[in-house]
């Protein structure tokens, strides 16, 4: 399955309140994953990488999905305190890209996504998530 349906199914399954924490190198897929996530969770909203912007938003029907990518960051510093806002809050779901840079405020209540590159179109996706969040990979192809 690609990256991009994957990604797609789990955006069907969330509810809000939400953390994903994306892990891969650069290039790995982390923003092809986060474009199905935000297509599946009903936006369509254009998805672009945040690494020059630090953050985007994406318009959902049910939440707004706040993208962050750290990778440009040797700390966290204002960026870490607007993602410790929106931790568990319903009316968001929170999309991590290079989360080592803000491990102290990201919660262990999370789904961590590891997209490790397999050749130059394909990725071995692992997904850890605590027993609460099991329902978004239920039923996934």
């Amino acid at each position: 399955m690609k990256t991009e349906q994957l990604a797609e199914q789990f955006g069907r399954k969330l509810r809000g309140g939400e953390v994903l924490e994306l892990v891969s190198d650069l290039g790995g897929g982390k923003t092809t994953f986060t474009r199905g996530l935000v297509r599946g969770a009903g936006s369509t909203d254009k998805v672009g990488s945040p690494t020059f912007t630090l953050s985007r938003e994406y318009t959902a029907p049910k939440f707004t999905i706040v993208h962050f990518d750290f990778y440009r960051l040797g700390e966290a510093g204002i960026m870490g305190d607007e993602l410790d806002e929106l931790v568990g809050d319903p009316a968001y779901v929170t999309v991590v890209e290079w989360g080592d840079i803000v491990r102290d405020v990201l919660p262990e209540h999370r789904v961590t996504v590891l997209l490790n590159r397999t050749g130059d179109e394909t990725r071995h996706v692992t997904i850890s998530y605590p027993p609460t969040m099991a329902y978004i990979i239920e039923d996934i192809a």
